[in-house]
């Protein structure tokens, strides 16, 4: 049975009851809808207009020991130790992002998936840090209040779930546009989940990885 995790909280992956050969760390989210139309015409077509069109993503930032990014790649980042929608894949072939979900969903499944091989991970890479962003969220004046699910999940190589955590409607996430999720880290020779749900107004994960390197 997967964990349910607070903020902070964290489990140990048990490699004794579960396939780490790989784990998929999954996120998911639903836009709230904008209130009913209010003018007769408009209620001929229809109640309820559609969500904002939000483009939420998923990044992964791989550290070493003092919590830092050892190469970023090149002047986009292709290359380097972030993975997101323009690095797919790590030079490494370790942690990889299975692509660019540009709409979000029903909340219940995942959006946007992060494959992290940690059995080949190599020594070097101590932690890797989960995060999410509006992308053009202040262009858009879009932020976390108006996502109604979020969630971050882990799975383990045979797709059953270890781990969840699932971002309620914290009024300290109504003006953030990023979204640090959770991260896996080594901790005496196995490997932790933790819940981390900090957010941070900039919709630029950039800003954040300016943090750790």
């Amino acid at each position: 049975m997967a964990i349910t995790l607070t903020k902070g909280q964290t489990i140990n992956l048990d490699k004794g009851s579960n396939d780490l050969k790989k784990i998929t760390i999954g996120l998911g989210w639903k836009v709230r809808k904008k209130p009913a139309k209010k003018g007769f015409f408009d209620k001929l077509l229809g109640g309820e207009e559609k969500a904002d069109d939000y483009d939420l993503d998923a990044i992964a930032f791989l550290l070493d020991e003092n919590g830092k990014v050892r190469n970023v790649g090149d002047s986009r980042l292709a290359g380097g130790d972030v993975v997101f929608f323009n690095n797919l894949r790590h030079p490494t072939g370790h942690v990889y992002h299975t692509g660019d979900n540009r709409e979000g969903g029903a909340g219940n499944e995942d959006d946007e998936q992060i494959v992290v091989q940690l059995e080949n991970l190599g020594p070097q890479y101590h932690r890797i840090l989960f995060l999410v962003c509006i992308y053009q969220g202040r262009q858009k004046g879009q932020h976390f209040g108006n996502v109604e699910k979020a969630f971050i999940r882990a799975c383990d190589g045979r797709g059953a779930e270890i781990a969840r955590y699932d971002l309620t409607d914290d009024p300290a996430h109504a003006n953030a546009r990023t979204l640090v999720f959770g991260e896996v880290y080594r901790k005496d020779g196995g490997w932790k989940f933790r819940a981390i749900g900090e957010g941070d107004p900039t919709d630029s994960f950039v800003d954040i990885l300016k943090k750790h390197s």
